[in-house]
């Protein structure tokens, strides 16, 4: 696999402070430039950046996938498989409200991988994954 690019994703949230707070002491993630609407955050070597926005009271939307209801939309970080049941294990130490709790989907099957999914304060919802085949990532 080619070494990919860093991304770059800009998202809502309606507590800049608390958002602040848990990318970096919940996450990790190293702060970067910031103002008083927006902060940069290194999101495991991608360029993650929240955005000051009024709450919204609409409802987000999910998909069946695996039998569980996956919110739509989600972002987040394919991660080595050591890596993420480490930092699976980091989370549930600081008591992260799982939607998905971590668990392997499609167990046997093409495209088996590690996941789990939880919200960030603003309620925007995070997928952490792992494939111990990496060949697995597009697979059909």
């Amino acid at each position: 696999m080619a070494k990919l690019s860093p991304f770059h994703i800009a998202i809502p949230v309606h507590n800049l402070e608390a958002c602040r707070t848990f990318y970096k002491d919940v996450l990790n993630c190293e702060e970067g430039r910031s103002s008083d609407h927006w902060v940069d955050f290194n999101f495991f070597g991608h360029q993650l950046v929240i955005h000051y926005k009024a709450q919204s009271t609409e409802k987000a939307p999910t998909n069946a996938v695996d039998g569980k209801a996956v919110p739509i939309p989600h972002y987040g970080v394919v991660l080595d498989w050591d890596v993420f049941h480490a930092f699976a294990e980091d989370l549930k130490q600081k008591n992260i409200h799982f939607i998905i709790e971590p668990y392997i989907r499609f167990e046997g099957l093409v495209g088996e991988q590690a996941t789990m999914f939880f919200n960030d304060p603003s309620g925007n919802a995070l997928e952490f994954k792992a494939f111990k085949d990496i060949n697995q990532l597009f697979a059909k």
